[in-house]
């Protein structure tokens, strides 16, 4: 894509790697993190996949009103702070404290296993999804997989979990997930029955598990085990990205409500303005699409699943 003047006057333009092909967002879990956060405090961005890193080498980052943030803990509390903004509003000192724990544990801990799994011992369907157009794409797919493979492997040594053995990493990886499940029990959100931060981090992470690594461990868990993380993914999922659809997408998350019109589905907008009320294309019109309702106009707030409907579905099966 040729280079674009970018205006961030007043406007948060979303710095990320581009979509994957399989429907999901994103194969980074803090890319997922970032954008998802900002649909859940209905803050209006522009995404730019540019594949251009931070100053500081990371991804995502942030342009507002040409200030560049990069680190998805600093630009969280920069949106705060310039924005007035705060999903945490409702928690006490003791929830906060418990928030920000489950924070760093999904994204100093999990999220290494996660990535071993993505990008060493599943790289072969990590390197389907990855979206390079071109007459040698295939190419250029495995070179970028591969490297990303000695990067995530070197790291994974630097960090200290890369020493272990796989069968090990693999144990603690699952200590997280039920440490999570455990935590989230039968609530609709980790903190309760109202949406935090905390939830855009899990969600991040949680859905790589959920959409990203088909056959491997974590899907097999959270989609057997620990059915109340996929019940959370999906709550998430519903009510905050209306048009991201899944080709395993089931009756036991469908409400009632749900149609074969529901089925028409639109894909991801790659490069679009995404508002609470409406989402633009490159020429500015506008497309009827909001998280507060499904295609078939009802809304998403009523989808939620809660333990119940899994327990009924549970007995007619």
């Amino acid at each position: 894509r040729k280079e674009q003047e970018l205006d961030s006057k007043d406007a948060i333009i979303l710095h990320q790697f581009s979509r994957p092909t399989n429907g999901v967002p994103s194969l980074s879990p803090f890319c997922l993190k970032m954008e998802t956060y900002l649909r859940m405090a209905d803050l209006p961005y522009q995404n730019y996949f540019d594949g251009k890193l931070s100053p500081q080498g990371k991804m995502p980052w942030i342009e507002y009103n040409h200030k560049k943030v990069s680190g998805t803990e600093f630009i969280i509390d920069f949106l705060e702070e310039k924005l007035g903004v705060n999903l945490n509003k409702h928690l006490g000192p003791h929830e906060r404290a418990v928030s920000r724990a489950v924070t760093k544990m999904v994204e100093e801990h999990f999220y290494w296993t996660l990535a071993y799994c993505q990008w060493v011992e599943n790289l072969h369907e990590t390197q389907k999804m990855v979206s390079l157009f071109g007459p040698f794409s295939d190419l250029l797919k495995w070179i970028l997989c591969h490297l990303t493979k000695g990067i995530v492997k070197r790291e994974m040594y630097g960090h200290g979990i890369g020493r272990f053995s796989e069968e090990e990493m693999y144990t603690l990886m699952e200590k997280d997930m039920r440490t999570l499940a455990s935590l989230l029990g039968d609530k609709k959100y980790i903190m309760g029955p109202t949406v935090s931060t905390v939830d855009a981090t899990v969600f991040g992470h949680l859905a790589q598990a959920m959409w990203t690594l088909p056959g491997t461990r974590p899907e097999r868990l959270i989609k057997g085990e620990l059915i109340n993380l996929a019940m959370y993914c999906e709550r998430i999922r519903r009510k905050f990205w209306p048009e991201w659809h899944h080709d395993d997408d089931n009756t036991l998350y469908e409400s009632e409500e749900s149609s074969e019109a529901s089925k028409t589905y639109s894909p991801l907008q790659d490069f679009s303005f995404y508002s609470r009320t409406e989402t633009f294309d490159e020429e500015g019109n506008s497309i009827s699409q909001t998280p507060d309702t499904d295609y078939t106009g009802h809304s998403l707030f009523d989808s939620d699943v809660d333990m119940d409907d899994y327990r009924d579905h549970e007995q007619c099966k």
